[in-house]
């Protein structure tokens, strides 16, 4: 306790020393560049940081150039006061980790966590104290390119995973050395962006975001998340940056979030651009009253607030407010103390191979097998001749997904690579055949003759890293460029010769592709798995490893179902072949082509006899839930099992299933195993008539089974009682 008034009596002396321009800059984030004598600053020199008119800094890499400019602060500036470095640590700073939407897929809690751990080890000792991640948007339109930064379409899941991470990056306490504080972003409803066009205007109702959106963030701030990110968008007209209900009544205020809000690249500008703003001084007063503390990039609070306090739209008190949320993180974090604990001492040249090791390890854990028929995979060990094709075969720059910023490409492994250091003996020809996204066909003759001398072919289709994440949303999700005439070239040609064509799909979205699966023998949706790509992909081609990923998103058969997944709600109408009159398409069925959930292994799981008790439960009763597996099939394999709910009779018509759980079982061949799940009843509330938070008496279905196909599922029926 002690230590904590000595903190605070620390701040508020230093508040109180502050001149005007002084608490503006610890409530500016300016980026860096780089120049031959150094770092540089954004639109401004080095001599604000000097002056203390800026307190953070981001996209700085380098323990090095960090060290410099810490040393302006802390050695320099009138009042000492360290600089917070922050970058986008998203999926790993040098060694580069799956994209997040792979390591969804993974439906691991300990290897999210892990990941974090290593990204932030690997960050803290460069220097850099805190990272704009977990982002936590869920979203179900794979047209929007940031899906593949997020968790994927559950909001469960997404906050299952919110806690993983900021428990993995924040480590056992922000103080030290290898903590790096969290940021969960965007809050909230990004993710459901108009027409998935990136930044467009997102309109929910209350209930979605309650239910939906709201969820991830919530988790993250039980886990203790040390800061939040505002979206850019606006959300039924209010701009978040600006969104006064949401962030200072509701986040602040409802749930009880003290940490530091820090607004998104230059947002609090744009809130002109959203009309909502005249000039810098509304923009100012408008975020600042809302709760935002840290303008990153618009450097509207330095020129905008003065103005504004003149004019009595905002009071010293609320920026004294925000300073002192910031000045409570830096102290927190231990910069007071020692402003160079982070990239004071180099990771070991062991802890990096380690590094990379495990990097490879959850690379073969995201790879999800959508599809093996006739037991393709694993290649056999008699394979001597192999044709690795298609313009993501060699491409280890791609490998690296979206979001990269201090990694180096040239030590990325691509796919022809790990082939070939995991399959010496093997004679293995090379033939991209066609661009990612070109049009020249010169070399596509040549590449269908390699593919007819192989015994097998391995054909690496997809998009480019840079066509998903930020600011990249697409129209149209097929194949790019000539991708698909190629490979229906090599489908035919495949099939002449008797040759198995397995297609390795890279992507940051689902894509829309239902033609490859009719024609492919084998379909892995490898996402972007990092800097160990090629390496993991080829521990699952040759069985080095068995897949075990599931897709934590529905795979659309096209454009048209758009937005479609597991969790909708029954319809007065449900589809029905026999009624014309019923929620269903023309032209298509209504089911997704892949299923939320769905993954195959090189096992061959059967499930029985679920049980569930106590039959009838109270809101404060635990749910046991068995269901007995047996691995049937000729290979030891890794089973995700999901537990599910539907709410049979409600007050609010209920999602016809509700994801609520999962548990993994290793099986060998022969081996039988029971796996035990364990649910609070209160799993089973939600938002009433009023929005109110409810456990209403009556049937509940608990399904378990390996995805939200419903036909998979085992169900029985328990109580509710009051």
């Amino acid at each position: 306790m002690n230590a904590k008034v000595d903190r605070m009596t620390r701040i508020e002396s230093l508040i109180s020393e502050m001149t005007l321009s002084e608490k503006l800059g610890q409530l500016t984030m300016t980026a860096c560049g780089y120049a031959v004598t150094g770092p540089t600053i954004a639109g401004d020199s080095t001599e604000a940081i000097k002056a203390g008119t800026i307190g953070s800094l981001l996209n700085l890499v380098g323990a090095d150039h960090i060290r410099q400019m810490q040393d302006l602060a802390v050695a320099h500036s009138r009042l000492k006061i360290p600089l917070l470095i922050a970058l986008d640590v998203i999926h790993g700073l040098r060694t580069i980790f799956p994209i997040p939407l792979a390591e969804a897929a993974m439906f691991d809690r300990e290897g999210w966590e892990r990941t974090a751990r290593e990204a932030a080890h690997e960050a803290a000792a460069d220097g850099i104290a805190l990272t704009f991640a977990p982002m936590l948007d869920v979203a179900r339109d794979p047209r929007w390119g940031r899906i593949a930064e997020g968790p994927g379409e559950d909001p469960w899941l997404a906050s299952e995973i919110a806690r993983a991470k900021v428990r993995g990056f924040q480590g056992a306490q922000l103080s030290d050395r290898d903590a790096l504080a969290a940021c969960a972003k965007h809050y909230c409803g990004y993710g459901a962006v108009t027409a998935g066009r990136d930044y467009a205007s997102t309109d929910v109702s209350e209930r979605t975001l309650q239910e939906v959106h709201l969820p991830a963030f919530r988790a993250a701030l039980e886990a203790g998340v040390a800061s939040v990110m505002p979206a850019f968008t606006d959300l039924a007209g209010i701009p978040m940056t600006a969104n006064r209900a949401l962030l200072r009544e509701r986040l602040r205020g409802q749930y009880g979030f003290d940490g530091v809000i820090i607004s998104d690249y230059n947002a609090i500008g744009e809130l002109l651009r959203h009309g909502v703003a005249a000039d810098l001084t509304e923009a100012a007063t408008l975020a600042l009253n809302a709760g935002v503390d840290i303008d990153m990039m618009s450097n509207a609070y330095r020129t905008g607030l003065p103005a504004a306090l003149e004019r009595g739209w905002v009071q010293i008190a609320q920026i004294d407010q925000a300073v002192h949320r910031v000045l409570t993180l830096k102290t927190r974090l231990g910069l007071f103390d020692d402003p160079y604990r982070r990239g004071s001492v180099p990771e070991s040249v062991a802890a990096l191979s380690e590094r990379r090791r495990f990097a490879r390890q959850i690379g073969a854990r995201s790879v999800v097998m959508l599809q093996n028929v006739r037991a393709t995979l694993p290649l056999p060990g008699s394979i001597q001749r192999l044709c690795v094709a298609g313009p993501l075969a060699d491409a280890a720059a791609e490998m690296g997904g979206c979001w990269c910023p201090a990694a180096r490409t040239d030590t990325h492994v691509s796919v022809l690579q790990g082939l070939r250091a995991a399959l010496p003996e093997v004679a293995i020809s090379h033939a991209p055949g066609v661009a990612i996204n070109g049009d020249d066909r010169s070399q596509i003759e040549a590449a269908l003759e390699q593919c007819e001398r192989a015994e097998a072919i391995v054909l690496c289709l997809g998009e480019a890293a840079s066509m998903s994440g930020e600011a990249a949303s697409r129209s149209d999700l097929d194949l790019p460029g000539l991708q698909r005439g190629f490979a229906q070239a090599v489908f035919e040609s495949a099939s002449t010769h008797d040759i198995p064509v397995i297609v390795v799909l890279f992507s940051g979205r689902p894509l829309i592709v239902p033609w490859l699966f009719e024609r492919a023998d084998a379909v892995l949706a490898a996402w972007f798995l990092g800097t160990e790509a090629g390496n993991a992909i080829a521990d699952l081609l040759t069985g080095a490893q068995s897949p075990s990923a599931r897709s934590p998103v529905s795979w659309p058969r096209s454009m048209g179902q758009v937005p479609v997944f597991f969790a909708q709600r029954p319809s007065g109408r449900p589809a029905s072949a026999n009624d014309h009159y019923t929620s269903k398409y023309l032209d298509a069925p209504n089911e997704p082509l892949i299923n939320f959930g769905h993954g195959l292994t090189y096992g061959q799981f059967r499930y029985s006899n679920l049980r569930v008790a106590p039959e009838a439960v109270r809101e404060s009763d635990t749910l046991g839930i068995e269901v007995d597996l047996a691995n049937v099939g000729s290979h030891e394999a890794e089973e995700t099992v999901f537990l599910f709910a539907h709410d049979k009779l409600a007050s609010v018509s209920r999602p016809l299933l509700e994801l609520k759980g999962f548990r993994r079982i290793h099986l060998h061949p022969g081996q039988s195993g029971t796996v035990r799940l364990s649910m609070p009843a209160s799993e089973l509330c939600f938002p009433g008539v009023d929005l109110e938070r409810v456990f209403e008496p009556g049937e509940v279905e608990i399904l378990v089974g390996p995805s939200a196909e419903r036909t998979r599922l085992l169900a029985q029926t328990i109580v509710l009682k009051t």
